[in-house]
């Protein structure tokens, strides 16, 4: 009798062998896949995570035209690097990345380290990171377990257990790492990405034209479409956030930097805050910014509403028109404040929700000819602020 675990080591090499021929002929251009820069490739794994290779591509052509050498990431300022990095999302990958720059300069010589165990001392470089660049980058056996491979694994072995288990991720680990021939992980990575985000789709797989068809359990089971499991998601909570425009009658509006170990740390916003539960949107802007900046604003009319939503929550973004009334302003809860232009603006990086503020006083000053002035409409005004009185702010 055969057995079982030398079937299933012929099995693994099968897949690994249609899996790489498919490859060869079918695998994606990509503009990182046309080098064999390390520092590159990290660049690219790095913008990769929780983001689309349709969004990441023009981010990382800019990125390294910028920025085209590890030695001149490292020598950049941070804002030079949140620049770059603006509406890409998740900023702390390029905080990571230009902290880990320095580190490598420093520590190897501005030599990347090869292997997945010395890459993950790197800030930012997760198993995940460290597996991609060890494989693609200098051919090390290191399975990249990304969403991508995780799905066509779990299909491929009929695995019915939660992927995002430690226990479940080690036995997919172990699993890939079978199927790749030797020093071909790498390619097998890159297989496993373009197989999961063109054929072995979340929802609706194309198993007809599927090369791997004839080897996968689910398919064969017809539970392509129930695996892998999906663990259920808690709802994402809603906030109420303001801001302030806080102008000095010269067209010159205040921001602020938000402190680096903050969410969006680093980045410049309009300064504000979330809304306490009961409380008047104005009330929560003036004590927001008595907290984070020791002033005291008047509070005029709101600007725009804006709806935005992040990983684990959603949030409607209050502007207001404001002006000081007392003292003047200091950093309390931020790492710096500026008056800026709308000119002046666009050299400072800031999050999406700050970048629709700054195109809604754009739009204003092409109609009105300055920022301050008329109010022209929001770009989506409640019927009542959260928190407003039925007669009306007190």
């Amino acid at each position: 009798m055969a057995d079982p675990k030398d079937n299933q080591a012929a099995q693994s090499a099968a897949i690994g062998r249609h899996l790489l021929d498919w490859y060869e002929r079918h695998g994606r251009d990509l503009p990182w896949r046309r080098t064999k820069d390390p520092y590159a490739i990290w660049v690219a794994e790095t913008m990769l995570q929780q983001t689309q290779v349709g969004t990441v591509i023009p981010y990382y052509e800019h990125f390294l035209a910028r920025f085209p050498t590890l030695e001149a990431l490292a020598a950049a300022p941070l804002d030079d690097v949140l620049k770059a990095w603006e509406g890409l999302g998740y900023y702390a990958r390029a905080r990571n990345l230009h902290s880990a720059a320095r580190l490598v300069v420093k520590a190897w010589g501005s030599h990347l380290p090869q292997s997945p165990e010395q890459l993950r001392r790197l800030p930012g470089v997760g198993r995940y990171t460290a597996a991609a660049v060890a494989s693609i980058a200098f051919g090390q056996n290191a399975a990249a377990l990304d969403a991508n491979l995780r799905r066509v694994v779990c299909r491929l072995y009929g695995i019915d257990q939660d992927p995002g288990r430690p226990a479940t991720q080690r036995r997919l680990e172990e699993l890939a790492l079978a199927i790749m021939p030797p020093g071909r992980a790498g390619d097998a990575n890159q297989a496993f990405m373009d197989l999961g985000a063109t054929i072995c789709a979340a929802a609706n797989p194309r198993c007809l034209i599927c090369p791997l068809a004839q080897l996968c359990q689910a398919q064969q089971a017809g539970k392509q479409n129930a695996l892998p499991i999906r663990a259920a998601r808690p709802s994402r909570p809603h906030y109420d956030v303001t801001a302030a425009v806080i102008r000095d009658g010269n067209d010159r509006f205040l921001i602020a930097q938000r402190p680096l170990e903050s969410m969006l740390g680093g980045l410049w916003e309009f300064p504000g805050g979330k809304r306490l539960p009961g409380e008047e949107l104005r009330d929560c802007l003036r004590r927001e910014i008595e907290e984070e900046l020791g002033v005291e604003i008047e509070v005029g009319e709101l600007l725009c509403a804006i709806d935005h939503t992040f990983t684990h929550f959603h949030m409607t973004l209050y502007a207001f028109d404001c002006r000081i009334v007392h003292n003047e302003p200091r950093c309390l809860g931020c790492l710096d404040v500026r008056w800026v232009s709308l000119d002046d603006a666009s050299a400072f990086a800031f999050p999406v929700a700050d970048q629709r503020i700054l195109a809604f006083l754009r739009d204003r000053q092409a109609i009105t000819g300055h920022s301050a002035g008329p109010i022209i409409p929001v770009l989506r005004q409640p019927a009542k602020l959260p928190g407003q009185a039925d007669g009306g702010d007190r």
